[in-house]
This record gives structure tokens, C-alpha cells and sequence, in this order.
């Protein structure tokens, strides 16, 4: 009887000693590992990836198209590649898309561009122009541009527009199915639940905050948002149209227009793309393959000679960068996503740290002009006036700032963009949305049905204001004050730097969205360009004969090039990852949360927002 506590002592100590063990051996393995990765990296040939001559360049693009990626630690990638996590939205820089093209246009190597779009997500026109833009000088080389695939999505056939000659095989799929903005409204799911909303905001057309309050898109939201998704989608037609050499009214925006083509071919998608004039040829993946080798031959893995576009972007780039310019430069700061309070990473725009790089930028002596490339749909309206501050301070130092707008610059971004010396925009750029608002939620009755209560006392009324306690009329006026008079200022704004009245900008704000040819039209922008056409500009009022462009971000540590460098060798020995494609429960569940995200995440210290939730495109 007295050796039972013992034996279950020796197997406890066993059981112990064995997980002690394992553990041992699972650091050691991760070590000698890491080690091992390290070894390969160290001793392979910096030569490695080696430009064939006579070869295609695969622009095989996999993720959103963005100009400026969210940060994302160099270990973090290496071990979402390793354990199959790929990221949830992979991303590819725009830069780094057009000085890949811009530089095979003049590499002798190079003799075709083939595009292979299938991994491309969104982008938006704004952007697409742009490597439009750079595809066509590739073309006016005269080498040729060949897009194929096995299906087109309308961001990746307007691209795939450009080519020369588009192949899709036999079997494939394509549908241009316009724009629109579609969304999910929460009204009658908060009062079910008994969940108080407290809205307050200015502006008829401001809708940012209508899923909250309404169960549908108010009669002026949708006339807002039907005439700039009217002026992106008679661009992308008139776009693809010179491109295709065909009417602009072969684009099928009826669903029985569509049915009858389709029945003409007994519904095979394929054929009607090729009946429509969409693709020149139907060709297999074999097909396909054989083609290109008799354009740019064989290699040693029987397929066509060719070098992928991450192969292509890192044959012909520098990992590690150094500037050592001593002459006049032309600083260019991207703000690219939400705008929010306090210092935030790459892929969204903090007021203190996008301060903190216009201030660089007006300290640097070898700065001579600034260009602010804003590509966002705003955000908090104090963070955005604290980046407004710091552009008065680089202009009252004799510097001309020029704001250049990618796909979105509206609400916060057009704050932003309003004091800049002349503000550049795509005739596709999303802006305007002038207007204001304030959004929080009280759960007082939806504790109560729990037999939660909240009770106290207070020196005053204010005292003890919380989420768990209903807003009196009182509060009500007080937030609605605030709001009314951010609104004023944000007007204000616009009217001093516009050289219009406050009565003039009234009634072209009001929230109301506006594409970049409208917003030219109204006198919110000065001219339509890329952001060339501002970077020149800028140079041009900076009276300068020859400048270099400084990018102004985030600095990178040695260490952070180094593991980048490294993690990212350590992936090459790793099988490639395939991205899950989401199922319809996934693409529901995503499209909730990334609603209710879009405001959740939002963090003005006041509680006071210029931000446009309508500027997303479906």
C-alpha cells in the first residue's frame, strides 16, 4: 500500500523528464535549423538569379496592387511561409511594378513581357493607368507584350487590354461587370440586440456611418456614388476600347444583352470572349507554352525562357540602398491608408509619424520641394490637421509642396491634400467627401435584458459618462457642437487654400464623393497628372534645372536589411505556398468584420472623423 504514491511518483518524474527532453530536442532542432538556412544563404552564389538573354519577362503578379505595403516583420514573413500561413492580403508595390517594366524596356534580355494576371487582386484604375502607362512605352520599343491565362478578372483585363495579343484557354472565364458599391447595413441587427447608436455628422451625402443607422443606402448616397462610379467605369471602357479597337458599346451592361451572346455560343464563356472581340486566341496551357518558345525559345525545364517579375525585381535592384546625393532633391512621402492618431507603420498613415517625415523634409537643406503622394480614404480629423500643420510649416519655409492623389485621396486624404501649393489627380482618383462625423455605441439596454445595471453619483453631469450609461440630450448637443464646428474648420480649410468661398465649397462638400475629373471640373483639383507629372512640377516651381527624388519613410536598421534579405533567401529553399481561394461563408464573414473594422479601428482622441467607408469599390 505504501508503494503506490511512489510509483506514481517515478511516473510522474518519467513523464516529466520525457517532456523535458522533448523540449530540449525541439530548440535544438529549430536551432541547428536556422543555422542550416543561415549556412545556405551565406555560401550561395550572389549571382544566383541570372537575367536569360532572350527571354520573357512574367509579370506574374500575386496580391493587392498597393503603393505602399503594411509593414510586416522579415521573421514573421519567414514563418508564415514556413508553416503555410500565407499572408491574408498578399501585396505588391506599384513602384516596384512600374521600374520592373520601365527597366525590361531598355534590357536586351528581355524581348517579350508576358502578362499573368491570375494572382493580381485589386488594384484600382488609378493605379492600373499607371502600368498601363508603363506597358505602352515597353510596346513602343517594339518588343512585344503577350497576356494570357485561364480566366480575367476586370482589374486584370484592363491590364491585359494593353498587350499585343490575349490568349485565354479554351475553357476559360472572363466577366467586366462594371463598379459598384454594395454593403452590409446593421440597423435592425443593433436593435435587436437593444444596442444604442449615437451618430453625429455633417453633410447630406456624408454615409460613412448610414450601416449603422439605416437598413438600406439613403436616396443620397446613392446618387452621390452613382455619378463617380459612372465617370471610373466610362474610363475603364473608353480605356479598353482604343485599346481593343472596338465601340464602346461592346461592353454588355444588361444581363439579357449577356444572355443572348452567351446563347449564341451555347453558354461557352471562351468562345463568346472570342466572338466579343475580348481575346484574340483560345489556346490550352501546352499551347500556350509552345507559342512563347517560339518566341523566346526553350529552357532547360521544357518551357519557354522566361524570368518571373519577384526574380526580375531583385536581379535588377539594390537590397541595400545607399543615398549619397549632395545636390537639390525633390522629397517624396507617401500616405497611403486610414489616417490615425499617434505613430503608425507602413500601410497607414499616423499623424505623428507622417508629421514626423514632412518635418525631415523641411529640415533637410538638400530638399527643395516636397510631394505628398496620398492615396487614402481619411480617417481621424485631428491626426489629419496635425499633418496639415506641418505642410503649412514646409511651405512658410520657402519649400512648394505639391499633393499628388492615387486611387483614394478623400475626407481625411482631401484634408491632407488641401493646403498643398497645387494638388495633381487622376481623372479616376476617388476625392472629395468633405464632411464630418462622430459614431460610438452605448450598451445600457442590451445589459439591462442581462440584469446588468450601472448606477452611481457624480460632482457633475458629466461625471461617470460611459458606454454602459444612456447619452442625455445634454451630451447629444455638446458631440453634435463638435462635429458642426469640425466641419466649419474643414471648410474653412478648403475655401483659404482653393481661393473659393465657404459658401462655394458648402455646397460642393457635404460629404459627396467626386471622381478626379469632376473634382477638376469643381476647382478641388488643379491638374490631372501622375505622379511624375507632380514630381516634375514640384521641381519646376522649385526652379530647379536637376534634382534627384529623396523617398522620406520609415528607415529600415541594417539588421532589418539583413534578416529581410535572409528570411527572404530561407523562403526560396521552402515548396511554394498555394493562397486558399475563400469560399462564399469566408468572403461574407470577411466583408462583416472588415465593416465593422474600418470604424472600430478609428482612434481620434475627440472622437471626430472625416473619413469616406462609400469610397471602397466592389
Amino acid at each position: 500500500m505504501n508503494e503506490h504514491p511512489s510509483a506514481i511518483k517515478r511516473i510522474s518524474k518519467s513523464l516529466f523528464e520525457l517532456l523535458n527532453i522533448s523540449r530540449k530536442i525541439i530548440v535544438n532542432l529549430v536551432f541547428f535549423t536556422v543555422l542550416l538556412l543561415l549556412f545556405i544563404v551565406l555560401t550561395a552564389d550572389e549571382d544566383e538569379i541570372n537575367v536569360p538573354n532572350k527571354a520573357a519577362l512574367v509579370l506574374n503578379l500575386k496580391g493587392d496592387i498597393v503603393e505602399q505595403k503594411q509593414e510586416i516583420k522579415p521573421m514573421d514573413a519567414f514563418l508564415n511561409e514556413a508553416f503555410d500561413q500565407p499572408p491574408e492580403t498578399p501585396e505588391v508595390l506599384l513602384a516596384d511594378i512600374i521600374n520592373v517594366i520601365d527597366t525590361a524596356k531598355n534590357d536586351n534580355r528581355i524581348q517579350v513581357l508576358a502578362l499573368q494576371l491570375q494572382g493580381m487582386k485589386s488594384a484600382g484604375l488609378t493605379k492600373l493607368r499607371d502600368i498601363a502607362e508603363s506597358i505602352e512605352a515597353f510596346k513602343a520599343t517594339g518588343k512585344k507584350v503577350i497576356a494570357y491565362g485561364d480566366h480575367f478578372q476586370q482589374d486584370q483585363y484592363y491590364l491585359a487590354s494593353y498587350a499585343d495579343e490575349i490568349w485565354l484557354n479554351p475553357n476559360g472565364w472572363m466577366m467586366l461587370d462594371g463598379y459598384g458599391r454594395y454593403q452590409l447595413y446593421f440597423k435592425s441587427a443593433l436593435e435587436k440586440l437593444s444596442i444604442s447608436q449615437h451618430i453625429f455628422r455633417v453633410g447630406t451625402y456624408k454615409s460613412a456611418v448610414e450601416p449603422y443607422m439605416r437598413d438600406d443606402m439613403s436616396p443620397a448616397a446613392k446618387e452621390s456614388n452613382k455619378q463617380w462610379l459612372s465617370d471610373l467605369w466610362q474610363q475603364y471602357k473608353l480605356d479598353v476600347a482604343s485599346q481593343r479597337e472596338f465601340s464602346i458599346d461592346n461592353f454588355d451592361e444588361t444581363t439579357d444583352a449577356l444572355l443572348e451572346k452567351l446563347q449564341r455560343v451555347d453558354g461557352k464563356i471562351a468562345q463568346y470572349a472570342l466572338t466579343n472581340h475580348w481575346v484574340d486566341q483560345l489556346k490550352t496551357r501546352q499551347e500556350i507554352t509552345q507559342e512563347m518558345i517560339s518566341l523566346v525559345g526553350q529552357n532547360n525545364h521544357n518551357t519557354f525562357n522566361q524570368i518571373s517579375f519577384k526574380e526580375y525585381l531583385k536581379a535588377t535592384s539594390d537590397p541595400f540602398p545607399a543615398y549619397q546625393n549632395t545636390g537639390d532633391q525633390v522629397a517624396l512621402i507617401v500616405a497611403k491608408g486610414t489616417i490615425l492618431d499617434g505613430t503608425q507603420s507602413p500601410g497607414t498613415i499616423g499623424g505623428d509619424s507622417t508629421a514626423r517625415y514632412l518635418k525631415k523634409a523641411r529640415l533637410n537643406s538638400q530638399v527643395k520641394a516636397v510631394v505628398l503622394r496620398v492615396d487614402s480614404p481619411g480617417g481621424s480629423a485631428y491626426a489629419s490637421d496635425i499633418i496639415r500643420q506641418e505642410i503649412e510649416l514646409i511651405k512658410a519655409a520657402g519649400k512648394p509642396v505639391i499633393a499628388s492623389m492615387g486611387t483614394y485621396a478623400a475626407s481625411g486624404g482631401y484634408w491632407i491634400s488641401a493646403p498643398a501649393d497645387k494638388i495633381f489627380a487622376s481623372p479616376t482618383t476617388i476625392t472629395g467627401s468633405i464632411g464630418i462625423f462622430g459614431f460610438f455605441m452605448t450598451f445600457e439596454n442590451s445589459l439591462s435584458q442581462l440584469g446588468i445595471h450601472t448606477d452611481g453619483v457624480g460632482t457633475t453631469e458629466i461625471a461617470g459618462f460611459g458606454v454602459t450609461r444612456p447619452l442625455n440630450d445634454g451630451m447629444a448637443q455638446i458631440f453634435q457642437l463638435g462635429i458642426e464646428r469640425g466641419y466649419q474648420d474643414f471648410i474653412e480649410l478648403v475655401a483659404s487654400n482653393r481661393n473659393m468661398s465657404l459658401e462655394q465649397v458648402d455646397a460642393i462638400a457635404q460629404g459627396r464623393v467626386w471622381s478626379g475629373m469632376r473634382a477638376k471640373e469643381l476647382g478641388l483639383v488643379d491638374e490631372l497628372g501622375n505622379l511624375d507629372d507632380a514630381i516634375n512640377e514640384a521641381a519646376n516651381l522649385a526652379k530647379l534645372d536637376s534634382f534627384e527624388t529623396l523617398l522620406i519613410e520609415k528607415e529600415r536598421s541594417p539588421q532589418d536589411l539583413f534578416f529581410e534579405s535572409f528570411f527572404g533567401q530561407a523562403v526560396k529553399i521552402l515548396p511554394e505556398q498555394q493562397v486558399r481561394t475563400p469560399n462564399v461563408i469566408d468572403k461574407l464573414l470577411l466583408s462583416i468584420r472588415n465593416e465593422y473594422q474600418a470604424l472600430s479601428k478609428l482612434n481620434d482622441p475627440q472622437g471626430i472623423y472625416s473619413f469616406c467607408l462609400a469610397c471602397q469599390i466592389n
